[in-house]
């Protein structure tokens, strides 16, 4: 009889991904995946550990596969912990870090690391066998990157699609704490990408969204100069950048959108601004996470930009790339965070007016160099300038929802009556509300007929 395997994925389209992959490899080993955990010989839990918050939900997501093992889940059925969580506490394991202490989780049966995604099926055998450690799976360093013939069974909708172009950070931001997670950035080939793309432009994806720590970053660890100057001309000319690999995508015969996401603002280019205008298959989106606007906070997250950079890049983008649709994030509330500097923000967002907004309260991170600063603020002023933040956002996304009244946009059918236009991002983004005659997975011109908060309704 095959073995039965159950998968619970938690947090972003990167862990998306390795999930997928660990699938492939299930099915190409024989072993059956069911939706139903009771029923499973074996659980996967896929964690994301990047905020408290993910942290909460991949150790309520553990608990729930675990508790009741003996009688009301199959008997002799093992749980598997992977992901971010388990790379990030692999010297502590089985213990973790919670909001609310140290929280031990003894009924795990093997935690694996990031570079065990390709080998889940011998893992799993090992488990079932009954002679696995808990934590022999898991290395100091993680050096995977998939490649386009990577077994992988895709978890999205047929007609859309993310591919991973790199794995890892170099970035020092003292937020976060994917870099100690992730390893160090690695770039795939640009000859890599473009046969994932193609295959799956074949296979009928009208979406391929390009994602990684920081796209922007992709081909230049493997450049002898890797800093380069944002406002080179021409980047390529010192090896393969996100740049020529958008050429070479732009090439593949068909009709699809290639969407950009995590970009990181100190690597946009001149030249990378005049590939996506002159591009026919690449959206006009950019997903460009800023996090501040103040000189003082940029210094203190170590973002390696400052305000005046951040403005004259936001201004050269939309001068050089016509009707562009800007998704961006901010975080409040990061230690030492005066008023000023958050009204700074305020008033950078009101004249900015960038299309797509997301506000996030400080989580403050063991390991990080945020969490040992000084002048951490309270739960309470976190909570008081997110909610002035969403309120002031709130108003300008409706303001620019009904400037959207009366004009055609092309849009690509999620589901019945649900669409998404070219500055929609896959499950991020608003929606367009459209007839649900229009066909699943399909293009359609629709005409905006209304406007809410954050969606738009269109016949």
């Amino acid at each position: 009889m095959s073995v039965k395997v159950g998968l619970v994925s938690l947090g972003c389209a990167k862990n998306l991904i390795d999930s997928e992959i660990m699938i492939g490899h299930l099915a190409q080993a024989g072993m059956a995946m069911t939706p139903d955990a009771a029923e499973a010989d074996v659980v996967i839990v896929n964690t994301c550990s990047f905020i408290d918050a993910s942290k909460h939900e991949a150790l309520e997501a553990i608990y729930e596969m675990s508790d009741g093992k003996a009688t009301a889940r199959k008997k002799g059925q093992k749980l598997i912990v992977a992901g971010c969580m388990a790379q990030r506490y692999q010297g502590a394991l089985p213990v973790v870090e919670g909001a609310k202490g140290r929280v031990e989780l003894p009924k795990v049966d093997a935690f694996i690391g990031l570079d065990q995604v390709t080998n889940i099926v011998p893992v799993i055998r090992k488990v079932l066998g009954g002679d696995a450690g808990k934590t022999e799976f898991l290395a100091k360093t993680t050096t995977f990157i998939p490649d386009f013939d990577t077994p992988r069974f895709r978890l999205t909708p047929r007609h859309a699609a993310y591919i991973k172009i790199a794995e890892g950070c170099n970035h020092p931001c003292s937020f976060c704490i994917i870099p100690r997670i992730r390893g160090r950035h690695r770039s795939r080939t640009v000859e890599s990408v473009v046969k994932e793309a193609r295959l799956l432009v074949a296979d009928g994806v009208k979406e391929i969204n390009l994602i990684s720590q920081d796209t922007t970053y992709f081909g230049m660890d493997r450049w002898t100069d890797a800093r380069p100057n944002p406002r080179s001309k021409v980047d390529s000319s010192k090896g393969e950048s996100l740049a020529s690999l958008l050429r070479e995508l732009d090439a593949i015969a068909g009709d699809h959108w290639i969407r950009l996401l995590y970009t990181h603002p100190a690597h946009w280019s001149d030249e990378l601004i005049e590939t996506i205008a002159q591009s026919r298959h690449v959206t006009r989106y950019v997903d460009i996470p800023l996090q501040h606007i103040s000189d003082r906070m940029l210094t203190a997250m170590q973002r390696e930009t400052d305000g005046a950079y951040i403005r004259d890049l936001i201004r050269r983008m939309r001068a050089g790339i016509p009707d562009l649709v800007i998704r961006t994030t901010f975080i409040v509330g990061f230690p030492g965070e005066t008023e000023e500097d958050f009204q700074e923000l305020l008033d950078f967002l009101a004249t900015t007016r960038f299309d797509r907004v997301g506000i996030f309260k400080y989580s403050k991170e063991e390991g990080t160099k945020g969490a040992r600063m000084e002048g951490h603020l309270a739960d309470e002023v976190k909570a008081d300038r997110h909610a002035r933040a969403m309120l002031l956002l709130q108003r300008l996304s409706k303001e620019r929802g009904e400037a959207f009244i009366g004009r055609k946009l092309r849009v690509l059918v999620e589901s019945p009556g649900v669409a998404r236009s070219a500055g929609d991002a896959m499950e991020i983004d608003g929606i367009v509300q459209v007839p649900k005659k229009l066909p699943v997975g399909e293009f359609a011109e629709v005409t905006v007929t209304g406007a809410l908060e954050y969606d738009l309704i269109a016949r």
